[in-house]
């Protein structure tokens, strides 16, 4: 009885676990983070590009 006893108290002071859940909470709140700034920096691009595509479209037609 006293060995199962000492099974259940050494499992509750067993921190692994707990360290493991936690870094996985952090890969997961960075992997959110660099999805997010992907996001954002990647509509930015977008953007950039379609209007110097559009500008060198107007140049173009007025050159020609």
């Amino acid at each position: 009885m006293q060995k199962t006893l000492d099974l259940i108290r050494d499992f509750a002071r067993e921190e692994d676990g707990v360290t493991a859940i936690e870094y996985g909470l952090l890969a997961a709140l960075v992997g959110v983070a660099i999805i997010a700034g992907a996001t954002v920096l990647g509509t930015g691009l977008n953007t950039l590009f379609n209007n110097i595509g559009g500008k060198m479209n107007t140049a173009a037609a007025a050159a020609a």
